[in-house]
């Protein structure tokens, strides 16, 4: 089966065609744009499609990335994804960053358990504890920085991504958290196929909210 995966929860604009069959990408697009992901993502797709030599008719399952993370950006993945899958009559799933991140530092020969930690801002990190084969130990949480270090030390776990320094007691990390692609299409390829649909994971409501105060009184 093909597998397209898709991220636009942080700064960038990716998507990957995956075969499940021999576990090899076959087609990415990584575009590190910070913003714009709407305007950039459908092209992205086309291209990574492209790269692959497969039309879209050939997709037989979507793997998105669902936060946390950015507030716009998610919404964008979860909401192509759904479209996409709902046009083609295929299954989508969801994968969070924070079990992307866990891979990552795993895949890279490090023992678990460990804990995801991104930078929530506002004095607060997204957090996750993960085993050393990968499955969580709990849910996402948005956790001050001290308490993401106790987690840590109640269970002997390394920490991992741009929240590590600010839970270490440093200052914040000055790079933002990438998710790999490959990673999120091999974990997305993981999820079951009667999984629910996949749906933003915010933990927190977003950072701009509408002014009040200057509504004016109806006559």
């Amino acid at each position: 089966m093909l597998l397209l995966a898709i991220d636009t929860a942080g700064a960038d604009c990716s998507a990957a065609v995956y075969d499940t069959s021999s576990c090899k990408i076959l087609g990415s697009v990584v575009d590190n744009i910070g913003k714009g992901h709407a305007e950039r993502l459908m092209a992205a797709i086309d291209e990574a499609l492209a790269q692959a030599g497969r039309p879209l008719s050939d997709v037989g399952g979507i793997a998105v990335v669902v936060g946390p993370g950015s507030f716009t950006g998610i919404r964008v993945g979860v909401a192509a994804a759904r479209g996409l899958a709902l046009s083609l009559g295929v299954q989508a799933v969801g994968v969070t960053t924070l079990e992307v991140l866990a891979h990552a530092f795993l895949d890279g020969g490090h023992p678990g358990p460990v804990v995801a930690a991104m930078d929530a801002k506002r004095g607060e990190l997204y957090v996750q504890a993960f085993a050393a084969d990968g499955n969580s130990l709990g849910e996402p949480q948005a956790l001050p920085p001290q308490a993401a270090r106790d987690l840590a030390a109640s269970l002997s776990a390394d920490l991992t991504g741009s929240g590590r320094d600010l839970a270490m007691g440093g200052e914040a990390s000055a790079g933002a958290d990438r998710f790999d692609i490959s990673i999120i299409a091999r974990l997305g390829a993981a999820k079951p196929l009667d999984a629910a649909r996949p749906k933003p994971l915010y933990l927190r409501g977003p950072d701009a909210k509408p002014q009040s105060g200057y509504a004016l009184a109806r006559a």
